[in-house]
């Protein structure tokens, strides 16, 4: 089968790739780095010629108001080569309980690039992943100074890159679902809780203090970011995964 993976020198794409050349599948990895540009479609046709199936790992470079507008320039013009190539599956990554959280920019952006794929003209399949391990260093960073962190109580499911990057090729080489797969970690934490296993793990000595206002995640309600029924459920625990990363 001959895959394109759209953002496949990133961190998803790049183990994406990697899984499905090991599996004897024959991959482009498309990226700016490599000629494609999905704002313009520069390079698109030429990334595509005889793709069976495109996996879209793209990521917007803001998460702000500017964000929608990157999603559905990208999403279309990506739609439309597509069907000038004949490309039988169009697959994206997107977040678990991203229709959930209509206060984020990000997540009404991710919202709208879904809605365009379900009403595109290729089968599709969209994998919705919760937050990855390896961006929580980043999340505490938001909100931190010298001593302390401040995070809120929100639940969060997460899983390690590798996990979403299985969950990515199965669905790839499969028919198309025409519908969502949810896939998340075996744990569900309090972001504040999440905080302070990860510093205690660093041998940092700043202190996590509970705050409901504090970072992006502030604004999720509940646990909108808890997989539900009939989600793929990962293997690899937060506490190996930093076990593993922290020696």
């Amino acid at each position: 089968m001959k895959i394109t993976v759209i953002g496949g020198t990133g961190l998803i794409g790049s183990q994406l790739v990697s899984r499905l050349r090991e599996a004897g599948h024959d991959v482009v990895a498309a990226s700016l780095s490599t000629g494609v540009d999905l704002l313009t479609g520069a390079g698109l046709d030429r990334a595509l010629e005889g793709a069976d199936t495109v996996v879209n790992v793209t990521n917007s470079p803001t998460f702000d108001e500017a964000s929608p507008q990157f999603f559905r320039t990208t999403m279309e013009n990506l739609l439309a080569a597509g069907e000038r190539a004949g490309v039988r599956h169009q697959a994206i990554l997107s977040i678990v309980g991203v229709d959930r959280v209509p206060q984020l920019d990000y997540y009404r952006a991710k919202t709208l690039q879904e809605e365009l794929l379900r009403k595109g003209p290729t089968p599709y399949s969209i994998v919705r992943a919760t937050q990855f391990f390896e961006f929580m260093d980043a999340v505490i960073s938001w909100t931190a100074d010298d001593t302390a962190v401040r995070l809120p109580a929100t639940p969060v499911q997460p899983m390690a890159a590798a996990d979403v990057v299985a969950a990515l090729a199965d669905v790839a080489t499969a028919p198309a679902l025409n519908g969502t797969l949810d896939v998340a970690g075996p744990e569900v934490f309090p972001l504040d809780e999440l905080g302070r296993l990860t510093l205690t793990a660093r041998k940092d000595g700043r202190t996590v203090v509970t705050d409901a206002q504090a970072g992006m995640f502030a604004a999720v309600v509940g646990d909108a970011l808890i997989a539900g029924d009939g989600a793929r459920l990962a293997p690899t625990r937060y506490e190996d995964w930093l076990d593993g990363h922290t020696r």
